[in-house]
């Protein structure tokens, strides 16, 4: 098996300059686009305990009566 895995990477084209290019700025752009993520989802998280607590700690407001609509005027 050694043989055959050894006689694909000799025979295996060589990726060009410019694919290496393209896979460079791929990985990248992903790499700093999983880091934008990363800290969006923690500031995400970050607000959503700070609005729960402060959901928690407010008094519960009373709901307040429905109002009756109000009548036409007659002419």
């Amino acid at each position: 098996m050694s043989n055959s895995t050894e006689a694909r990477r000799i025979f295996a084209p060589a990726p060009s300059k410019q694919d290496s290019k393209a896979n460079t700025t791929t990985s990248v752009a992903r790499s700093i686009l999983d880091a934008e993520t990363k800290q969006r989802e923690a500031k995400t998280a970050r607000l959503r305990e700070l609005r729960l607590k402060k959901e928690a700690d407010a008094p519960a407001a009373e709901a307040k009566p429905a109002k009756k609509p109000a009548r036409a005027k007659k002419a």
